[in-house]
């Protein structure tokens, strides 16, 4: 685990070329095909070098879930501990690993006139002004999720006022873990904000220059995807898009992406800090046969060797 920009991607790679493991992607934008800049998705030469499982699933047209994402991860770590090897779960969509980790709640479905009475009142006093009514709810929810995420407002606000009882609240009793599996947990983090800033620059940058552009102007010119899709509402996706719809300039694009994309490593910090049993580990730290001895170690002090 880690936030955006930490090397979990490198981190999980490096393990995988010296042990017998496979790469489970936990990663909500990587699911989908065609938005590889972007993404920071592994390139066709790795890919091909480490096998990686939930990858290049979907059109973006269409939607990932949380439930979905589950059910895919067991059957993909139960096919790789199948073939004798280990399943390593890397990426930063913190939702998804708490999924997997203590199962789901069972949630109402979405209700159309709850959401509509919603729209609208965003559309009067803004999100940001939703976001601070779910903090007076929901406050464990609120920390998690951002003031400028309607997606995931309007979804906790709307179990709020179907059930009575806060989404944080019935996302606690997921029912657990899933059968036979044992997880050792590890987060990724930059010696100070700062230096992950730095690297989250650095990288939006690198991505421009990787053909960034071409590739958000290739699903605009679709036609059929636009910012009510969870593909195109992920970071950097979104404030392109608004340059390319005219709302601001290139300049201001950048701005914002880098801005998001900030926001977005702090609500995964804070994700982490609410996890139990986790190994922090510096980000970039160690040779990678440093690090699976360390990891080997940890493991043994458990009682249970992994290898």
């Amino acid at each position: 685990m880690g936030p955006t920009a930490s090397g979990k991607t490198d981190f999980a790679l490096a393990l995988a070329e010296r042990l017998p493991m496979e790469i489970v992607s936990v990663d909500s934008a990587l699911v989908y095909r065609g938005m590889d800049i972007g993404t920071a998705k592994p390139g066709p030469a790795v890919l091909a070098r480490v096998p990686h499982h939930l990858v290049d699933l979907l059109d973006p047209a269409e939607a990932y879930s949380a439930g979905r994402f589950r059910e895919d991860a067991i059957a993909a770590m139960n096919d790789i501990a199948g073939r004798g090897r280990i399943p390593v779960l890397a990426g930063g969509t913190m939702l998804y690993f708490r999924a997997l980790q203590r199962g789901l709640a069972e949630l109402p479905p979405a209700d159309e006139a709850v959401r509509l009475e919603i729209d609208e009142e965003a559309a009067r006093s803004g999100w940001p002004a939703l976001h601070e009514a779910l903090g007076r709810v929901d406050p464990a929810a609120a920390a998690r999720i951002g003031p400028n995420d309607p997606q995931r407002i309007q979804r906790a606000l709307e179990v709020w006022r179907l059930t009575g009882r806060p989404l944080s609240e019935l996302q606690a009793e997921g029912g657990g873990p899933p059968a036979g599996w044992r997880f050792l947990k590890f987060a990724l983090a930059s010696p100070d904000r700062a230096s992950l800033h730095r690297a989250i620059e650095a990288r939006f940058h690198r991505m421009l220059e990787q053909g960034f552009d071409a590739e958000v102007r290739a699903l605009h010119a679709r036609g059929d995807l636009g910012p009510h899709l969870p593909s195109i509402r992920a970071v950097g996706y979104r404030q392109w898009w608004g340059y390319l719809e005219g709302q601001y300039g290139a300049g201001e694009a950048v701005r914002r992406a880098i801005v998001a994309t900030r926001r977005l490593a702090k609500r995964q910090m804070t994700w982490l800090r609410a996890e139990t049993g986790l190994e922090w580990l510096e980000g970039g730290a160690g040779l990678p046969a440093e690090t699976a001895q360390r990891i080997a170690r940890w493991a043994a002090g458990k009682g249970e060797p992994l290898w």
